[in-house]
């Protein structure tokens, strides 16, 4: 038994763009997820974390590369074979308003999963299963037969984490779960995963562009940039010494809380953004970062250990001391 969760290696997914070309939006990514831990996904929009999400879980096939559940090979499992590690890998959406048929009311859609695998024997069985579902969201039980334009977003997002854990899943996949609501809504479905996470031993691939959100629930976070992992290690640690600079310039885009950092000058990125179409040769960072030298523009750097940490990055070590 592996002491992985799950385990990516080398995992690309490209998709083809026209005239022989494809758009390389995931590039031999290599990454494990513990079991019971929240491992967050962060990198710019369009750098491949819901592709990587995705791809991970199986709902997009990889390009190449290998993907293991619990030591398990699971990469080219035919559908009936791979049906039982579906039902352990969920997925939340960003959106739950558009994640939800709007001709279903909320009962016919939590019960979706249990009559897809057939958990339930009986009608009654199975709404009963739906109020244990919806109570462990903080659903009341008398809005069974609503429907999602009866809701409000929050409520909306509650719909699609009670499907998600309908079925007792081992990994959930938080596709940006939090950005389309208020503030005060958001930290309510953050304490809610946090509580389902205790209560029913869950792990979380947790995805989204917000550091603040992120650094409040990950235990470790991976940063990405144009479908390579940058950095990877734990949070407390990554966010005080980023040792990558692409994650350095990401954490300084964050607003500060105290308005006496507020005046400290906020690093900004130049130079071209590669396109993932055509990427440029060496490291994908090199045409906009200004620790780039001639090693960085012909060679693409390893994802490499660097204490608790890996790093992607040729002069990780030497910038040790200057990226703080």
């Amino acid at each position: 038994m592996s002491k992985f969760l799950l385990e990516a290696r080398e995992l690309c997914k490209d998709f083809p763009a026209g005239r022989g070309k494809c758009l390389h939006a995931v590039s031999e990514v290599s990454l494990q997820i513990r079991e019971g831990e929240i491992l967050g996904l962060v990198g710019e929009s369009g750098c491949g974390k819901s592709t990587l999400g995705r791809t991970l879980i199986r709902l997009l096939q990889p390009t190449s590369g290998e993907l293991r559940f619990r030591g398990e090979n699971i990469t080219k499992l035919k559908e009936k074979d791979f049906r039982p590690y579906r039902r352990q890998m969920q997925l939340i959406f960003q959106d739950p308003y558009a994640s939800l048929d709007p001709r279903m009311d909320v009962r016919a859609l939590i019960a979706e999963p249990l009559q897809t695998y057939r958990v339930c024997a009986t009608a009654q069985q199975t709404t009963e299963r739906v109020l244990e579902l919806m109570e462990a969201v903080g659903l009341q039980g008398e809005f069974l037969h609503r429907y999602p334009h009866q809701f409000s977003g929050g409520q909306r997002q509650r719909i699609g984490i009670a499907r998600a854990i309908a079925l007792d899943p081992a990994l959930i996949v938080c596709d940006e779960p939090v950005s389309a609501l208020d503030v005060s809504v958001q930290n309510q479905i953050l304490n809610l995963l946090k509580e389902l996470r205790e209560r029913k031993h869950l792990t979380y691939l947790f995805i989204s562009h917000d550091l603040s959100v992120v650094r409040f629930l990950a235990d470790r976070v991976c940063v990405m940039f144009l479908g390579r992992v940058c950095e990877i290690g734990p949070t407390e640690p990554l966010y005080a010494k980023p040792l990558h600079p692409y994650t350095r310039f990401l954490l300084s885009a964050v607003p500060k809380s105290d308005p006496h950092a507020r005046d400290e000058e906020v690093m900004l990125l130049s130079g071209e953004i590669p396109s993932p179409i055509d990427l440029p040769s060496g490291c994908p960072f090199h045409t906009r970062c200004p620790y780039a030298n001639e090693r960085c523009r012909r060679e693409i750097p390893a994802l490499r250990p660097f204490g608790e940490r890996a790093v992607a990055c040729h002069r990780a070590e030497e910038l040790s001391n200057v990226v703080s």
